[in-house]
Parts: C-alpha cells; sequence; structure tokens
C-alpha cells in the first residue's frame, strides 16, 4: 500500500503503475494509458480526498493477466457519481476530465463514493 499525502506520492503511483505495466507485458500504448489514469486517479486522491492510499497488485482472471490499482480515501465523499462521470464536469478548477477520462483509459473501473464516506475507485488494465 502506498500513501499519497502530497505530490510525491502521486509521482510514486505512477512509478508503480509503470514498473507493474511493464511486469505484467503491456504494451507501451497501453502502458501509457495505464500510467496517465494512475495520475489522475492519484491527483484526485490527493486534492479532493485529502489524502489516501494506492494498492497496487497483479491479478489473474479467466487466463487473463492484469494489473489492478485501488486508490481510497476518507475524504467528503462525491454527492452524485453519474455527474461526476459526466465529460466537462468538474467540482473544482479542473479540465474535467480526470474521472471520466481515467475509465475511458483501462479496461474495468468502479467507482464507490457517498457524501463523507470517502471514495474508492478500482481500476484494472488487461493484457494480451
Amino acid at each position: 500500500m502506498l500513501a499519497i499525502a502530497a505530490n510525491d506520492g502521486v509521482v510514486r503511483a505512477r512509478q508503480v503503475a509503470r514498473t507493474l505495466a511493464q511486469q505484467c507485458r503491456l504494451s507501451l500504448v497501453e502502458q501509457t494509458k495505464l500510467v496517465t489514469a494512475a495520475s489522475e486517479l492519484a491527483r484526485n486522491t490527493l486534492v479532493y480526498g485529502g489524502g489516501g492510499t494506492m494498492t497496487a497488485s497483479l491479478v489473474d482472471e479467466r487466463g487473463r493477466r492484469g494489473v489492478r490499482l485501488v486508490f481510497a480515501d476518507q475524504g467528503p465523499g462525491i454527492p452524485d457519481v453519474d455527474l461526476a462521470l459526466t465529460d466537462g464536469w468538474t467540482s473544482g478548477s479542473g479540465m474535467g476530465l480526470g474521472l471520466s477520462g481515467s475509465k475511458r483509459l483501462v479496461d474495468d473501473f468502479v467507482l464507490e463514493s457517498a457524501p463523507g464516506r470517502g471514495t474508492t475507485v478500482t481500476i484494472t488494465k488487461w493484457g494480451r
């Protein structure tokens, strides 16, 4: 488990994602997609969640191997998950591409959140 409490945690999250993507033998394009999504979600964990954690693992399911990253915080939560996943919507000063963009970059994306209960985002990128 990796703490995301400052900008260096975002950098470390990117590094861990890249290392696991390479171990999983993802193509360079797929590695870049995963690292980009990890960067966006780690930054969201820090900025909107007040800090949190990333848990990273290699996973094997149904004959496929992939990288799974779980970002969790105990922040204020997201009142309207559907709205938060809408392209262009932002709760801050960003471009509104973080959550929806991250979802498009990975194969599996699960967002769990409720006001006052924090947010957990689980992403998986599958290899061939």
